[in-house]
């Protein structure tokens, strides 16, 4: 089979137009078949291209990803296309060389060109213009375009991984530090700036250490208070690449720059007031990069969470007395004998909620919370000593096993807040969920433990409990911080507002209604009714999965070097027929049908897989973590080589897209999307029609139905009339 040529566009004297069937000449042959057919020589000068969408060359390599319907074009050739654009950089007219890099940093995003400019040296040539170029001059609106092309060219062209980031010169990586730096910069130049600085950092220690050199930590805070939204997330992503590429020492000083001082004034603020609490919403990237912040933050406490307390530490000796002297104000200890002093100290420590009160060290040996749990305490008492002398006397003198030890709380309420927190979990690579009160507060570890210390003092006390109802007073005060975390409050007074409210009356109403919502639906009539309602919500499932199809997604390529990379979308056609696909801007938020070029029929799908057995997957098996495989699927259609390979950008879209498939494909819906909606919709339908039986008790098995009578030789003599 040869290449069917259906029509033809001329485009000047050396582009045409036309659509391909199938093919399997050398590639050689066919562009000379085509060169002789427009009377157009010297076929090595041309190459075929993709008309549409990202305009990739067609090389033998990837020659077989074209499908029935690509429209290509014949244009220049990479290498005459390199030659010519390296040129066009160097020419004195300043108009040419604008419009080279500016078609430099378009072709650069295809690796068959990338590779012919940079065997020129091209990358040297962009890297020279920069290290040449003076700041003052560069905010001239022409000369500030012609930086923004040049640097975006030498970003899709190093993006390829061809040439070594370590190779770049310290003058070059100070210019770009100094765009970043500079304040008069031009924005669209800050921008790439910063994503090649993040390129930089991930790439090699070496280079993250002059990186980390030159830009310096309130330059990057100045760029996450600006109202560009562009800007805060590559500053955000620089953020967090140098967080991430730190070792523990760099890091520290990184995150707390004044160790020194105990109770400093809020450095994440800015980001509750400039991103968070911003008119517009934060977006999926900047979540994200918020949650890795918030998680890198939060795990400097893993050391001590994970440090049992050494009870020959004389240091830790003292603060576990100075813990016992701020609750008891012991006076005059040195006038009073060994022995006598001894057992004073093992009253109080036994009064202050120790187990061991002869040796209260031995209860914080346990890790997690390990000494962590020493420091929340401390932390508590020298910041708030008048709750904390309160909390403690006034246990004291609570009637026997009614008191609410001190210590065994504070050791356990420290535990459940680093399960809470996540403390010692590896941030996700796709996690977003962040909590907004976490950027109102330095210490949130510390403030939260004293708003819940002082929680569960309270709601023992509304518990009635004693020593025996220990665990479940603390279950009770999980449930109180996790239901009041999870309604995203703010600040700390907004939280100890809500988390103070959601008493333990609350908690029990919460429970009862959660309970008898169980049991109502527990009931076998229930669970008939329901049997009999799963086929039509199923059916509504389906078509609600088919309608999400057909509206489209957004995927993202994660890369290896850094999360953000090229976009492309996919939908399925309103007769449900053709998946439409393409590549596409990131500011297109819903791309029309039209534009995305790219079809794969439905009836050409042969199987949907998912997870490692995924073609992508394997390519780079052992270099991908659990949530991309989570998120990864892919479809085979025609026969098994061909596939189209995806990344979901959340659980919740891979559910709705396997779940889509699945349908298309005539198969059960198996995600656990699927399960949770059919569970809530099967309850709301059953809620409804129970709404009439409302007080009815629902019998577990139906009434027994009377036996037949005898004969039926009865009726009623209506002409009688009642006396």
């Amino acid at each position: 089979m040869c290449m069917q040529q259906v029509c033809a566009l001329c485009c000047g004297m050396t582009t045409c137009c036309f659509v391909v069937s199938v093919q399997k000449k050398p590639l050689s042959a066919v562009i000379k078949e085509v060169c002789d057919g427009w009377n157009l020589p010297g076929p090595d000068n041309y190459a075929l291209q993709y008309a549409d969408g990202v305009q990739t060359y067609i090389t033998e390599s990837n020659r077989l990803d074209i499908k029935n319907g690509c429209i290509l074009r014949l244009t220049k050739a990479p290498g005459r296309c390199a030659e010519d654009l390296y040129k066009g950089i160097q020419s004195s007219d300043s108009g040419v060389r604008c419009d080279s890099l500016k078609e430099l940093a378009s072709v650069s995003t295809d690796v068959t060109f990338a590779q012919e400019f940079i065997s020129r040296d091209g990358h040297l040539l962009l890297v020279k213009i920069v290290e040449d170029s003076h700041e003052y001059v560069i905010v001239m609106s022409l000369t500030a375009v012609i930086m923004t092309h040049t640097l975006t060219g030498f970003m899709e062209l190093m993006d390829h991984g061809i040439v070594s980031w370590e190779n770049l010169s310290s003058i070059f990586i100070k210019k770009i530090a100094s765009f970043v730096n500079g304040k008069s910069s031009d924005a669209s130049i800050q921008q790439v700036s910063l994503d090649i600085l993040e390129s930089m950092v991930l790439s090699s220690h070496s280079l993250f250490l002059q990186v980390k050199h030159e830009v310096t930590m309130e330059r990057l805070i100045a760029h996450l208070q600006v109202t560009n939204q562009q800007i805060q997330t590559k500053a955000m992503a620089l953020l967090m690449a140098l967080l991430q590429t730190a070792g523990d020492s760099d890091r520290q000083v990184l995150l707390f720059p004044h160790v020194d001082c105990v109770f400093c004034p809020n450095k994440t603020a800015y980001l509750l007031q400039n991103i968070i609490h911003s008119s517009g919403s934060v977006q999926d990237e900047m979540a994200h990069y918020l949650y890795v912040l918030q998680s890198v933050t939060l795990n400097h406490l893993e050391p001590r969470m994970k440090t049992p307390l050494d009870c020959y530490s004389q240091e830790q000796r003292d603060i576990l007395h100075g813990l016992r002297q701020a609750a008891f104000e012991t006076e005059s200890e040195n006038s009073l004998s060994h022995e006598r002093r001894r057992s004073l100290c093992a009253k109080e420590f036994k009064k202050l909620g120790f187990s061991n009160n002869s040796n209260p060290g031995q209860d914080l040996v346990r890790t997690p919370p390990g000494l962590l749990a020493l420091d929340t305490m401390f932390y508590f008492a020298a910041r708030y000593p008048d709750a904390y002398s309160r909390f403690v006397l006034e246990n004291s003198s609570r009637e026997d096993k009614h008191e609410c030890p001190f210590a065994r709380s504070s050791i356990q309420l420290t535990l459940i807040l680093c399960e809470i927190l996540r403390i010692g979990e590896p941030p996700s690579e796709t996690g977003s969920n962040y909590h907004p009160i976490f950027f109102s507060q330095d210490r949130l570890m510390e403030e939260l433990f004293c708003v819940c210390i002082q929680l569960l003092n309270k709601t023992w006390k509304e518990m009635r409990a004693t020593q025996e109802d220990f665990d479940k007073v603390m279950q009770v005060v999980r449930e109180q911080i996790t239901r009041t975390l999870s309604s995203k409050p703010t600040s700390l007074e907004l939280f100890k507002n809500k988390v103070n409210a959601l008493n333990y009356s609350e908690i029990l109403k919460l429970r009862q209604t959660e309970r008898l919502h169980q049991e109502e639906t527990l009931a076998p009539p229930v669970l008939e009714l329901k049997e009999r309602l799963k086929p039509e919500l199923l059916e509504l499932i389906r078509q609600q999965r088919l309608n999400r199809l057909c509206q489209g997604t957004m995927f993202r390529q994660i890369s290896s070097r850094r999360r953000q990379d090229k976009l492309w979308y996919c939908r399925l056609s309103p007769n449900h027929k053709m998946l439409h696909y393409g590549d596409v801007e990131e500011d297109m938020e819903n791309p029309p049908i039209e534009t995305l070029q790219k079809q794969i029929p439905v009836a050409d799908i042969k199987g949907l897989l998912t997870g490692k057995d995924c073609p992508h997957m394997k390519e780079n098996k052992g270099k991908q973590t659990k949530e991309v495989l989570d998120l990864a699927f892919s479809i085979t259609y025609d026969v098994e080589e061909y596939s189209l390979n995806f990344i979901a950008p959340s659980r919740t879209d891979f559910c709705l897209w396997t779940d889509g498939l699945s349908v298309l494909l005539g198969r059960e819906m198996s995600s656990e999307s699927m399960r949770s909606e059919l569970e809530i919709l099967l309850s709301m339908e059953i809620k409804l029609r129970l709404l009439d039986l409302e007080n009815v008790p629902i019998p577990d098995s139906a009434p027994v139905v009377p036996k037949p009578p005898s004969n039926y030789n009865f009726c009623y003599d209506f002409s009688q009339t009642e006396q």
